[in-house]
């Protein structure tokens, strides 16, 4: 099966959903399929032998690390080329416009093409975290028109599958994540790793956080918990665009800010924690939480719902 995939977010960037569509590439690639992926430009041209049709981009204003895509009519003679049996679209935003006009329920679109979407990004709970909230009703008939073109929705967990159903999106099944559990698995703690993500305090209880340093990942609500335990230490690994204003946040505590870590280097750093700490309540999946259980390593996590109707926006952690 040939499957042209389209996407706001792949590599260079690193989150969830970039390791999330790498992992599925691997896997269409391993079980003899073909994948051609239309992403924005300034990274790799191939991935795993798949070829990376890079469109022009600019950066979107509120989000630097996203980079925005439109579509172009360059693409139609490229997918004819490539001759797609299906069009999988990733959130559909601007380049993914493309593949709603190509395919669509009952194999209709310009090129009569059955498509598949599936949701990754809660992006009508995002709106309150950068004060467009008063958007949220208009997002959701926008996002059900564009969903309900699809021959299949995919939602990355049954609370979203739920939660798009909800809002009248039809054709909505299950897409089960899951961690590499060859990479990520208790044992692959090391000392060195350790006394890195504690600042040279390895004996001190260590918490861990890995993802983007963004707003909507609420890192603030870890400040109260660091401060309940005072011989705890936290470590965050990633990076984003509330770096700094993280970094100020907690200025004078015991926290480490290690950047990114990939690979064996990111496995190690959870296996050498006490704890995983995740604050956010907008997370479709939580990839993070998954390898962390996979390493052996206790959550404790936001008790929040999906959308801002029945968040309360004030949901304590549990474990």
């Amino acid at each position: 099966m040939r499957i042209a995939l389209f996407t706001e977010t792949f590599i260079p960037k690193i989150d969830g959903i970039v390791t999330t569509l790498c992992e599925t590439v691997k896997q269409l690639n391993k079980l003899g399929h073909e994948v051609l992926i239309f992403a924005p430009d300034g990274g790799f041209d191939e991935f795993d032998g798949s070829r990376i049709v890079r469109m022009k981009s600019r950066a979107f204003p509120l989000y630097p690390e996203l980079r925005l895509s439109l579509p172009h009519a360059s693409m139609r003679q490229v997918i004819r080329e490539f001759r797609p049996d299906l069009l999988h679209v990733a959130d559909p935003a601007l380049l993914g416009v493309a593949g709603l006009y190509y395919g669509g329920g009952n194999n209709g679109g310009a090129l009569h093409l059955p498509l598949v979407v599936s949701y990754h990004t809660d992006l009508p709970a995002y709106l309150h975290y950068y004060k467009l909230a008063f958007l949220e009703a208009y997002i959701w008939p926008i996002l059900r028109a564009r969903h309900n073109r699809a021959t299949l929705n995919l939602g990355t967990s049954t609370a979203i599958v739920e939660q798009l159903q909800g809002h009248g999106i039809q054709r909505v099944a299950l897409w089960p994540g899951g961690a590499d559990t060859e990479r990520f698995r208790p044992g692959r703690g090391c000392s060195e790793m350790r006394a890195r993500l504690s600042d040279g305090h390895p004996d001190s209880p260590l918490l861990l956080y890995v993802g983007r340093l963004s707003l909507e990942k609420d890192i603030e609500r870890l400040k109260p918990i660091l401060e309940a335990l005072p011989d705890a230490r936290l470590a965050l690994v990633g990076d984003g665009p509330h770096h700094k204003a993280v970094a100020q946040h907690f200025a004078g505590m015991p926290v480490h800010m290690a950047g990114f870590l990939r690979g064996d280097e990111l496995a190690a750093a959870y296996a050498s924690s006490d704890v995983f700490v995740m604050p956010s309540r907008t997370e479709t999946l939580g990839l993070v939480v998954l390898e962390a259980m996979a390493s052996g390593l206790p959550v404790v996590g936001a008790r929040g719902g999906h959308s801002g109707a029945d968040r309360g926006w004030g949901q304590r952690l549990f474990i």
